[in-house]
Order: C-alpha cells, then structure tokens, then sequence
C-alpha cells in the first residue's frame, strides 16, 4: 500500500498575493509530506481555470520539490498530453531532466485537460485529444528504445532524431492515464500503463472500477502496449481532513470539498462561480448536498448531460475525522483494490495549518497502521 499527496493548487478568493502564497504553501506541504512518510506527491496540469487548478506548470513545481526533498517521488497527475499542450517530444525531454536531476524519481501521467476553457486557450481540438493522449504515450514510451526516435503514426510523423537526455529510470519513468470512466479504465489497461482514478464516489464505486481494470487486463494482448514496460498500479483518489476535532475536521473537509465540487462543475459543466462564504456553524454535508441539487439544476437548464462524474464529487462519505476515522476509510480503499492513495487535502477553502496538521495525523498515526515497520522496510 502507497500514499501520495495530490496538489491541485486550488484557490477561494484568488488575489495575486494569495496566488502566490498559496503556491509556496503547496511547496511547504510536499516537503513535509516526505518527513511523514508519504511514498509520493503529484501534481496536476491545468489552464486556466482559476479557483480550481492554478497548478499550470507542474514540471516547474516538480522540479522545485524534488531540490528540496530527498527521497519522495514526485509525479506528473497529469501532463496534459493533446499537441498544442504539449508536443510529445517535449515531454519526453522535460520528463528525462527531471527524471534525471531527481534521482529516478518521476512518475508519469497523461491526460486530456479536456475543458473548453482550456483547450480554446491553446487551439486543441477536442475532437481529437482521446487519439492524441493515445499516440503522445506511444511516443514516450519509445523515446529511448533506441539512440534516436522514430515515429510514425496516425497523427504525428516524426524522422529519427535523438531525445536527450535520458532518464535516469529505463527505459523511462512509469507511465499512468487519468481515467474517471470505464472506457479510460479499459484503455489504460490495454496500454498497459497505471491508473490515476478519481475517488470522489466512494469505495463501492472503486471496487467497481478496480473490476473493470483487472477484467480489462486479464482481457488485454500485448499488441496496444505503448511501452516494452507494463505498469498495472492502481492509484484512487481520498479526499481527507484529519485533526483531532472530528467534527471540526469534517467540518473542514466539507466545505472543501464543495469549493473543489463547485469549482470543478463551473468549468467542466457550466455552473455557476464557486461559493466563496464560510458559514461558521452551518450544515456542510446539507450544504454539500444543496450545491449538488443546484448544479444538477443549471446544468439541466442548460441542456448539459448530466454525467456520473457530475454529482459524484459532491459525496460526502471520505476520510474526514480523527485518525482512526482515516484508518477506517483506508482499510474500505485497500478492500476495494487500491494499491495507492492518493491524499487530496489542498482544497481551496482547507487553512494551511489544517492541510499541515493533516499531514502530520496521517505520517505519525494514519501511514504507520499500514506499515508497522516503516516506510524503508515496506
């Protein structure tokens, strides 16, 4: 069992000065996220989208945290993969000097950044990022099976040419897709390459996806494989707070959750701003639950589907409480197939000293219940 620390860099109230807090608050959390124990810290890309994501150039961060840590692996969760993002050549540099600089460090992760805010920002087309996800792997995951790649695919026609430099993991860092539907699920498996799942709808509903992945690799032939290299890990999304104040943890987690929920539904489904107010006091799995009724609304209103993904963000039931309550939570992820957990605490609402002290719970009580011996001898 892994545990990982996800960053999303999200912001309430965004104002320059609280940006740039926020960005070297993040910083402050992954390394104290090595002094706890944790396996790994990823962090996402996107464009853009302001209140959900100010996390636009992960390579940078990365490289930031992996100068000032030792032994935590740092991850793309993800590299927005479409060309006019980032062509796959690029990546594969970029990945390499990081790779490289960090000690054999680096996971990988592709994704779409599938958002009209995003994509109209760089020119993608949306009608193609599934294919070019797809192919942008494939040339990755050749980079450097011989002195110089070559390619020549559906989309990208590239004549030998060296990538430089090499990565310090051969043939390369280990390759991951974002998936939240069965379809990515299935596709990540035939690819042969790890799954970042989201885990907003609860542990039943991992057990579910962690099926679809397993049938789909028992299913699978080595003909789609992007790399000579299978990675079958499987990597689940926990939201959490945990303080010693069980109600006020929840309390905590809740309301940042919402923001995460509202934030992420403004951009991908067309809702309305994120609810910035605090109530001191207030209900906030009600809350939770009314933000969830108003998105289904305007979306309805809107003729926009409204897709699983859409309400199940706004679930309630995670890892918030004490220790023990995220103890609790774990041992449902871990029945449910999750060889990772990947920590989501940086919520846009969540106080730093809160994101600190839940780190802090999770190293000294939370990651020691799965390994009595410590993290060296796991």
């Amino acid at each position: 069992m892994q545990f990982s620390v996800i960053f999303e860099a999200q912001l309430a109230d965004p104002t320059v000065d609280r940006e740039h807090q926020l960005i070297h608050d993040c910083v402050e959390q992954a390394v104290l996220a090595e002094e706890m124990g944790f396996d790994r810290v990823w962090a996402v890309e996107h464009h853009s989208l302001k209140w959900y994501a100010h996390m636009s150039a992960p390579e940078v961060f990365l490289t930031w945290v992996a100068a000032r840590t030792r032994t935590i692996r740092v991850g793309h969760g993800v590299v927005c993969m479409p060309f006019r993002f980032n062509h796959p050549a690029r990546v594969a540099e970029r990945a390499a000097m990081l790779d490289l600089l960090s000690g054999g460090r680096l996971d990988l992760g592709a994704g779409r950044g599938g958002t009209v805010q995003e994509t109209s920002l760089c020119g993608v087309d949306r009608d193609r990022t599934t294919q070019e996800v797809e192919e942008a792997l494939r040339i990755v995951g050749k980079a450097w099976e011989r002195d110089e790649l070559e390619h020549h695919g559906e989309l990208l026609d590239i004549g030998p040419h060296p990538i430089l430099p090499r990565p310090a993991q051969a043939p390369h860092p280990p390759l991951f897709l974002a998936c939240s539907r069965t379809e990515t699920l299935t596709q990540a498996a035939q690819l042969g390459v790890g799954a970042l799942v989201m885990g907003f709808a609860g542990p039943e509903s991992i057990a579910g996806m962690r099926r679809a992945y397993d049938d789909a690799i028992a299913a699978r032939t080595p003909d789609r494989f992007v790399s000579t290299v299978v990675n079958d890990h499987f990597s689940v999304l926990c939201p959490t707070i945990v303080l010693d104040d069980r109600e006020a943890a929840r309390r905590v987690g809740l309301r940042g959750q919402r923001f995460f929920a509202q934030s992420i539904a403004h951009w991908y489904g067309g809702a309305g701003l994120p609810d910035e107010a605090v109530v001191e006091g207030a209900d906030e799995a009600a809350e939770l639950r009314t933000a969830a009724e108003q998105v289904v609304a305007r979306l309805s209103e809107h003729d926009i589907p409204v897709r699983p993904a859409a309400t199940a963000v706004f679930h309630a039931d995670h890892a918030y409480g004490t220790a023990d309550d995220a103890i609790a939570y774990v041992e449902r992820l871990r029945a449910a197939g999750a060889d990772e957990v990947m920590c989501l605490i940086q919520m846009g609402t969540v106080p730093q000293e809160a994101c600190l002290e839940t780190l802090r719970q999770w190293g000294e009580k939370v990651i020691p219940h799965f390994r009595p011996r410590g993290r060296e001898a796991a």
